[in-house]
């Protein structure tokens, strides 16, 4: 099928996987000699009526000559690509170079026409959508420019799909025939429309898994036992609302049932649709099922089963072949070594997973990689839920195992715009595609919040069985970028919990102050020191006293609720002293009724061993207390913690989970905890006000775009990569508007003062050896060095500290005013992107991290954050008495550096240190650049599925 071309080798990286409209997958590639006989099928298959809008005409067989025309290309001025279906083409589009005269032409002739022919049976599918993304790419990387079509009037269908693809054209109508013209050059709106197909396709596939109409569980034991009849019992148990099959090729023909499941002996034997498998057998007799499954219409798969590439090269290798083998049917995988997926909705009711009981149904979206966190997840929210928050459970829950297709962005796509998920959580291992991951994020969490813990973030690299593109970001530059992207990012998965209950039933706070009040003035202190290192605003606690009854609460909350000066109230409570007590559930329902008088402040709750008063504050759901409770007034006393287990306890019965409007307090058992999640939350809250307005990316009149690309055109001539001399540096830099005080270079006394007369004094004299470079505390440097004696004594003292000047490799520059040294630097990532750090130059830096970071290119509100976002800030405005310096002048810097990276990709690192910022502007002192051919860049390129 890979034959060689005319003129070139088989460009095998054109291949795809692609997700369709539907959410079915389907396999681009070029067409090739090979496929002479699948084309004439496929053209047989084609209705009359698409014949005709095709070659305008009748045209009901291919002749040999258009056999021959259609498969032989050059991959240069004639490319033909076809999106297949098990093997067989289901549509294909090819185009042709021409010249101004429409005639068949090579380069540099940069317009081709195009044209696309697809089954009947696969329109409206987005097939030849997802071919115009791929052969316009192909078009671009030949330096074709410009697409021409011509189509009949009537044939609406294809005259949409030009002209909602987004790109900029013109349109013309003659001799009947409509042409259309559109330049190949992505636009914002064309990466607008891509991103919303990308969208909506995905989500779509992932709601074929979560969503199924029927399911088989191909490995179903005959025994009790085994992880196949362990799923099937765990849906069947669940009260799964489609139909339910048991499969093995084991059973014998005469069983027809298998704990009241209907038993098949293959998923062939099936005459119903199957739209979901469940896959529980050995990893060799897995590619015989896959063929069974595509061959019989399966939308999806879920392999629970292990033996793939967390096992070593030949597991991974058989991985691949698996995702392949899935792919070419149109089936999407969850997994394999995969723990299962869960839907609680009342529509679906599936646990097709290994959790033997099914979670309490609710609003939280929950995603894991690792089985093994999934389970504690799912029991820890479980526990929770019941004895905490009450009905807050889940909503979806995913487990990819080592996610070989379906990941955590497919996921996120999904629940972006899924009615029952309101809050988002996930446990990633890893990522495997960080550029795309964090703009999905952002956009998720601009709807809906998005709390992430990342695993074996020390480690050093992936887990076995995960697959991730190589990133040269330590994990706080990666944690600093997903918080960039309105991710709330936590260490650990109690945190991902506390986070999670609190956002998926408290109101987002509009700031950071927080009124504390409860009946124990030491649990109060402790909250107010929490707030504190937290970075929030605390009110002084209010003491309430232990004899406190649940009326003081309730007047006390509402008071607070009620002060303008406070945005979140945390409640703490003890247990009281004394035979006349309160019950839980008066107390509960006290704060409850307080809370929901003024419904938009978040209501915490801090308990010391009071599993009771959780219980209550989520079982309170009336204005009355519950029955056995005392008389109200007197101070109450909480029975003992009663958690509740996630394996024994059985699934209530209960209503949709989104008709219940009640606001539930979420509880924690320390201050340190609830104070952790509502800091959280306030951030977010504030990205989301600010998300908003993200602000804009300058333009400068004094940028020479075009003559930077020149330049670094002609000094990449030299060679793949280049670290910039001193000269070219300034020159690059100075296209955009950054000017680097000049060092010129001194090896001995003479050449120094020499140098000093082009300059002028005072100077500083500086050793630029790579173990002094930067070090003002070795004393490598000599400043405010006023006439030439001065000067060679400093010299003198350089070599006799450090040695001879070759070594030293000293320079001689003009002196800057003073100010605060700062660092700044961009990168260009090959898993994260281009990436743009600030930070103070020395010890904060170097020692202590404390750098920001921001993904290129930056916006005008960007810059302003990132340069208060540092630890160290306070330095820049004023800390102490000392002068605030020039901030505005620093900001332009940042976002100039930032539009040299994000215009010029070549420029793959740019450091600036130190930079000077003083009370008028800033002086640039040290720079360097370094040139190479940009990382290839996927998310610019047509939608396409991973491949690892």
């Amino acid at each position: 099928m890979q034959s060689a071309s005319d003129r070139h080798e088989y460009p095998a990286h054109w291949e795809a996987d692609v997700v369709l409209r539907d959410g079915g997958t389907a396999r681009i590639r070029p067409i090739t000699v090979d496929d002479a006989e699948r084309l004439v099928s496929f053209y047989e298959q084609v209705s009359d009526e698409s014949k005709y809008y095709r070659f305008f005409a009748p045209y009901p067989r291919l002749s040999a000559k258009d056999v021959h025309r259609f498969t032989h290309h050059d991959f240069v001025d004639r490319v033909g690509l076809a999106a297949t279906i098990g093997g067989e083409f289901i549509a294909t589009v090819r185009y042709d170079r021409i010249g101004a005269d429409g005639m068949p032409a090579s380069a540099p002739a940069d317009e081709a026409e195009v044209a696309f022919l697809v089954q009947d049976a696969h329109q409206g599918r987005g097939v030849a959508s997802a071919l115009l993304e791929h052969i316009g790419a192909v078009a671009r990387e030949r330096d074709i420019r410009r697409f021409a079509a011509e189509v009949l009037p009537a044939n609406t269908k294809m005259i949409k799909v030009f002209t909602d693809a987004g790109y900029t054209q013109k349109r013309s109508f003659e001799d009947g025939v409509v042409r259309l013209e559109f330049d190949l050059e992505p636009t914002d709106r064309s990466l607008a429309v891509q991103y919303a197909r990308e969208q909506r396709a995905e989500a779509r596939s992932v709601r074929r898994l979560l969503v199924p109409g029927s399911v088989a569980v191909i490995g179903a034991g005959r025994t009790p036992g085994g992880v196949g009849r362990g799923v099937l019992g765990n849906i069947r148990d669940a009260g799964f609302t489609g139909r339910l099959y048991a499969v093995n090729r084991a059973f014998p023909e005469d069983v027809k049932e298998l704990d009241g499941v209907p038993a098949h002996r293959s998923v062939r034997d099936i005459e119903e649709q199957v739209d979901l498998a469940v896959v529980a057998v050995p990893a060799e007799y897995v590619p015989e099922v896959v063929a069974e499954c595509g061959e019989h219409g399966v939308q999806g798969l879920v392999v629970v089963s292990a033996g793939y590439a967390e096992s070593g090269p030949d597991g991974r290798e058989r991985q691949r072949e698996l995702v392949r083998h899935a792919r070419a049917y149109g089936m999407r995988i969850i997994g394999p070594n995969a723990f299962g997926i869960i839907n609680t909705s009342a529509d679906v009711r599936l646990n097709a997973s290994l959790a033997p009981e099914m979670p309490r149904p609710g609003r939280i979206g929950l995603f894991a990689q690792s089985g093994a966190i999934g389970i504690a997840l799912l029991s820890r929210l479980h526990r929770r839920g019941g004895g905490v928050t009450g009905d807050t459970g889940v909503s979806t829950f995913v487990s990819s195992g080592n996610r070989a297709d379906v990941s955590g962005n497919d996921v996120l796509q999904y629940w972006y715009d899924d009615p029952d998920t309101d809050v988002v959580l996930m446990y990633l291992e890893s990522i495997g595609n960080p550029r795309k991951f964090t703009r999905l994020a952002r956009r998720t969490a601009a709807a809906k919040p998005l709390v992430v813990v990342q695993g074996a973030r020390h480690g050093g690299a992936a887990p076995q069985g995960h697959a991730v593109r190589a990133t040269r970001l330590p994990h706080t530059t990666v944690s600093a970028l997903l918080r960039q992207a309105g991710v709330i990012r936590v260490d650990t998965i109690t945190e991902l919990v506390d986070a999670g209950l609190l956002l998926a039933r408290q109101p987002l706070p509009t700031g950071p102050r927080v009124a504390i009040l409860g009946n124990s003035e030491s649990l109060g202190l402790l909250t107010y020191d929490a707030c504190l290192a937290e970075g929030l605003r605390p009110l002084p606690p209010l003491d309430l006293t232990t004899g406190a009854s649940a009326a003081d609460f309730h007047a006390a909350l509402s008071r607070a609720l009620a002060d303008e000066t406070c945005d979140a109230v945390v409640v703490t409570a003890i247990p009281a002293i004394g035979d006349a007590t309160t019950g839980d559930a008066e107390l509960a329902e006290a704060l409850r009724s307080a809370a929901e008088r003024v419904p938009g402040k978040p209501v915490l709750v801090v308990h010391v061993e009071l599993g009771g008063l959780a219980e209550a504050l989520s079982a309170a759901a009336s204005t009355a207390p519950q029955a056995g409770t005392t008389a109200p007034g007197t101070a109450f006393r909480p029975h003992p913690f009663r958690p509740l287990d996630f394996r024994a306890q059985a699934p209530p019965e209960q209503s949709d989970p989104s008709e219940d409007t009640s606001r539930l307090i979420p509880a924690y058992p320390a201050a340190e905890r609830a104070v952790r999640a509502l800091a959280e939350v306030v951030k977010y809250s504030q990205w989301r006000r600010e998300a908003a307005d993200p602000g804009k990316v300058p333009e400068y009149e004094d940028i020479d775009e075009k003559g930077a690309a020149q330049l670094i055109d002609g000094l990449l001539a030299r060679g793949q990569g280049l670290t910039l001399g001193t000269d070219e540096t300034c020159d690059l830099l100075g296209k955009y508007g950054i000017q680097v005080h000049r060092a010129l270079h001194a090896p001995t006394p003479d050449a120094a003062a020499d140098a000093v007369r082009t300059l002028g004094y005072p100077v500083a004299l500086k050793a630029t050896a790579p173990h002094l470079r930067h070090r003002a505390d070795l004393g490598g440097v000599r400043l405010d060095l006023a006439d030439e004696e001065q000067l060679r004594r400093a010299y003198a003292e350089l070599t006799a500290l450090f040695g001879k000047p070759e070594e030293l490799r000293p320079v001689v520059q003009g002196m800057a005013p003073r100010g605060v040294d700062t660092v700044v630097r961009a990168v260009i990532d090959p898993a994260a992107g281009a990436v743009l750090s600030f930070g103070l130059a020395g010890a904060a830096s170097q020692l202590l991290g404390d750098m920001a970071h921001r993904l290129i290119p930056v916006t005008d509100r960007e810059a302003t954050s990132i340069v208060r976002s540092i630890r160290t800030a306070p330095l820049l405005f004023g800390w102490r008495g000392s002068a605030p310096v020039d901030t505005p002048a620093l900001e332009e810097l940042l976002l100039r550096v930032s539009r040299l990276v994000d215009d010029h990709p070549e420029v793959v690192a740019v450091t600036l240190e130190p930079v000077v910022v003083a009370t008028h502007g800033l002086s640039v002192l040290g720079a360097s650049v370094r040139l190479a051919p940009p990382p290839a860049r996927d998310d610019l390129g047509p939608r396409t599925l991973p491949t690892y």
